[in-house]
């Protein structure tokens, strides 16, 4: 019995076995069925995607081909759009604009000079009074206005200016002032040629600082070498030409002509030929040493071949004897070194000048100061005499510096005089 039980359990349990088999067959069947229905789903899904964005595509190409062909094959290029530097060039066409219309219009002050007033003052001290030390200002101390200029100056038309230099000088001795018109002249701006003249009363061009106003030398004193020899501020009635040359390299070359040259005039008489006018002239240079150091250097000449006597009858040191000038000739050179530094060049530099002048005037010596007595004959004296100085600027408006003189006199080279 037993044994019949155990053989229809085995019976039943056969089919089971072959019954879960089939179904999990069956389940693995579905699942890969479902895998392919989604990756062909996929596949068709990605297909019609990239149909889709192909016939997009398409349809653009189309449209550009057919903007292209309305498009004309030249076509006007249309205007820039205006820009941020074109409005300021509109700005300033509007600016000129008004200022040439406002110069059209008539002002009442337009035709006015500039004006301009200097006055300069000297204060001193001296230990000794003036018949101890020979000078023309008192002893101890002494305050002396000894100049007030009044400097005048307009365009003429656009060809010329003119200016004046009204001077009102203090005498030495009495302290009285005498006005004089020091420069009035015109001045040409324009023309050809690199060609400037000018014409009238003025300071000729001779030296560094003989045609320089004294209260624009840097120093107080003008030094003696241009007070004996020159006469003073080189003031002349007459004209004077400058050209600068057509070169490279910077150069003036200057000429002129009048009928006096320095405080004292020529004493023409009745009638002055050619001879007794005083011609002048000066060549002058510039170099850039380094960008702080500049060199300045000219050579100049005065030549008066007939002087009648000018200054009159000069009476020598014995009292008796005379000197009277025949003819004027004055040479000179001219050197200036200047440090001025470039990063500060308002506040600081510094300067040395120097000028050597030779002068070779020819006169009538007197011995006896009777020139009808047949005594007198022409004599040439040659003499030299220099100035050098030195000035230091730390400030906008304050410099110190040195001078120093020498000079052999005009009439007598053995008469030396040293100054500073």
């Amino acid at each position: 019995m037993k044994n019949i039980l155990t053989v229809l359990c085995l019976g039943l349990a056969v089919p089971w076995a072959q019954g879960a088999e089939t179904n999990e067959v069956e389940q693995l069947k579905r699942q890969m069925q479902q895998m392919q229905e989604n990756f062909d789903r996929q596949q068709r899904e990605m297909r019609e995607s990239f149909e889709k964005m192909l016939r997009e595509q398409k349809g653009e190409l189309e449209s550009l081909k057919q903007r292209l062909e309305t498009i004309p094959t030249n076509p006007p290029v249309p205007p820039p759009p205006e820009t941020a530097t074109q409005e300021r060039l509109k700005e300033l066409d509007a600016k000129v604009d008004s200022v040439v219309e406002a110069q059209t219009k008539e002002r009442p002050n337009e035709f006015n000079p500039a004006i301009g007033l200097v006055g300069e003052t000297v204060f001193g001290y001296r230990s000794k009074p003036a018949d101890e030390t020979g000078g023309d200002r008192p002893g101890g101390f002494d305050v002396n206005q000894r100049s007030i200029e009044l400097n005048i100056a307009a365009a003429v038309d656009p060809f010329a200016k003119g200016y004046a230099v009204i001077n009102a000088s203090a005498d030495p001795v009495t302290g009285e002032a005498t006005m004089q018109v020091e420069e009035a002249a015109l001045q040409t701006t324009s023309l050809p040629a690199n060609l400037e003249l000018k014409a009238g009363r003025f300071f000729g061009e001779f030296g560094r600082l003989a045609y320089i106003h004294d209260h624009e030398l840097p120093f107080v004193n003008r030094p003696l070498v241009l007070d004996k020899y020159i006469g003073g501020e080189s003031k002349t009635d007459g004209l004077q030409l400058n050209w600068l040359p057509p070169i490279g390299h910077y150069a003036n070359i200057t000429f002129g002509l009048g009928d006096q040259f320095g405080d004292t005039p020529n004493d023409s008489g009745g009638y002055r030929p050619l001879s007794e006018l005083n011609f002048f002239g000066r060549v002058s240079t510039y170099f850039d040493l380094t960008p702080d150091w500049q060199l300045e250097a000219g050579a100049s000449g005065l030549w008066n071949p007939r002087t009648q006597d000018r200054g009159g009858a000069l009476l020598q040191p014995n009292g008796v004897a005379t000197l009277t000038e025949r003819e004027r000739r004055l040479a000179g050179l001219d050197l200036r070194i200047n440090y001025v530094p470039l990063r500060n060049n308002q506040f600081r530099s510094l300067t040395w000048g120097t000028e050597l002048l030779y002068s070779d005037n020819r006169y009538l010596f007197d011995p006896d100061g009777t020139p009808s007595s047949g005594d007198e004959f022409i004599d040439s004296v040659g003499s030299f005499g220099l100035y050098t100085y030195v000035t230091y600027k730390w400030h906008r408006q304050w410099s110190a510096g040195f001078l120093f003189d020498w000079m052999e006199s005009a009439q007598n080279h053995n008469d030396v005089t040293t100054a500073y």
